[in-house]
């Protein structure tokens, strides 16, 4: 699910269609009504099947619920799997889910799982998984992203001694990726953090830092805004004159505690062993990514904000048309992609001609500028192509510029 935010009032709406309501936006403006979607994709080529517009202030796992058993009726399946962020993991959220009978995979918040959990993992007991993401795919293995999968279990208890204690799978993931990333972040922190301290060290007793009050005042600063409040130590001195001076450094007792839980992360699923394995739990939470992919197709190339309609019914109708019109371009872009073969990939696309996978964007991006002579008595209608890359991409969805479509009907 995904929400709207609309400005406005929206105080006369019809009952029969979706509200416009305050809720928790995705975009942290709680200062605005807002309208929530929600879209199921098939996991070949992230095709839009299903979508469905809600209340703003819809809760979010009732609405889940809900999707997936019109989900079932649909694919008269059963055996349903709900991937989700870290905001599902709730005691009411899970007890919902549970009692629904839907399986979920979603991502440990940061504060469940205590740091020192992580720092007491030994890597070389965790186990390989055959994944690599798909910017990695053509690299050399050496240079691939490595993720690797312990297993333990965590309980989610409520906030009454009545509330029944949920007890999860948790499945321990180490991102050779993340720890890259995150190792990299905390160095430029540090570094930034290290020039602003210098500067305050020389200019401390002069004119701006004169007292211990306004030093003490810029490094709080300083460690708020370089997030190093945890292994910052420092000290103010006085010299003979009165002077105050400073003297700091990075306790590196903390820094190597942070590095070791860099790359973990923590998934919580209810599917048992026997559903999947611990490998498997970490491949299908990767599944996420199909999903978000066409999000950001659906609130990006398509726009669907901002919205400028002052009725909810045309609110609803609004998103179908824009769902209807993501449908279209994710069928266009999966042609392409099969079109080509196992490689995947084309030229043409960027201006330094790399081979790429290509994107619904810029499939529309390079067949915007096409044209069409218009036929007459003595010669059919004829698309102009102005660049190779049109041929190609017309050649790959199966069209014939000398006859275009449209015109066949």
């Amino acid at each position: 699910m995904t929400s709207m935010s609309l400005f406005g009032a929206y105080e006369d709406q019809d009952e029969a269609f979706p509200q416009v309501k305050y809720g928790h936006p995705k975009d942290r403006r709680v200062d605005l009504k807002q309208v929530q979607a929600g879209l199921a994709v098939s996991g070949d080529g992230g095709i839009p099947l299903f979508h469905r517009v809600y209340d703003g202030g819809a809760g979010e796992v009732a609405q889940v619920v809900g999707a997936m058993n019109a989900l079932r009726k649909m694919a008269d399946r059963r055996d349903f799997l709900l991937v989700a962020d870290s905001k599902l993991v709730s005691h009411p959220n899970v007890t919902a889910l549970l009692d629904a009978k839907v399986a979920f995979i979603a991502p440990a918040p940061a504060a469940k799982v205590p740091d020192e959990v992580y720092a007491g993992l030994d890597l070389e007991d965790a186990r390989v998984v055959d994944y690599a993401p798909d910017r990695d795919k053509g690299k050399p293995a050496d240079r691939q992203e490595v993720y690797r999968v312990l297993e333990d279990v965590h309980t989610i208890a409520g906030r009454r001694k009545s509330d029944p204690v949920h007890t999860l799978r948790r499945i321990l993931v180490h991102s050779t990726g993340n720890a890259r990333g995150q190792q990299t972040a905390r160095a430029k922190r540090l570094a930034r953090a290290a020039e602003d301290l210098d500067k305050l060290q020389r200019g401390a007793g002069g004119r701006f830092y004169g007292t211990a009050e306004k030093i003490a005042a810029r490094i709080g600063v300083i460690a708020r805004t370089h997030r190093v409040e945890n292994c910052l130590r420092t000290t103010i001195t006085t010299d003979e004159a009165g002077r105050p001076g400073l003297e700091w450094h990075f306790d590196q007792e903390v820094l190597d505690a942070q590095e070791a839980v860099d790359g973990w992360y923590a998934l919580l699923t209810s599917l048992t062993p026997d559903q999947a394995t611990t490998e498997q739990v970490l491949l299908r939470y990767k599944g996420q990514v199909v999903v978000e992919r066409r999000y950001h197709d659906f609130k990006g190339p398509l726009a669907v904000a901002p919205v400028f309609l002052q009725h909810n019914r045309r609110i609803a109708a609004l998103i179908t048309v824009i769902y209807l019109a993501l449908l279209v371009f994710c069928l266009i872009e999966r042609q392409v992609r099969q079109a080509l073969g196992p490689e995947l990939t084309m030229r043409g696309l960027y201006p330094d001609n790399r081979a790429v996978r290509p994107t619904g964007r810029m499939i529309f991006y390079h067949l915007a500028s096409l044209m069409i002579r218009p036929g007459t008595a003595t010669s059919p209608p004829v698309v102009l192509i102005n660049r190779g890359v049109q041929a190609h991409l017309l050649e790959l969805l199966g069209i014939d510029e000398t006859r275009p479509r449209w015109l066949e009907t």
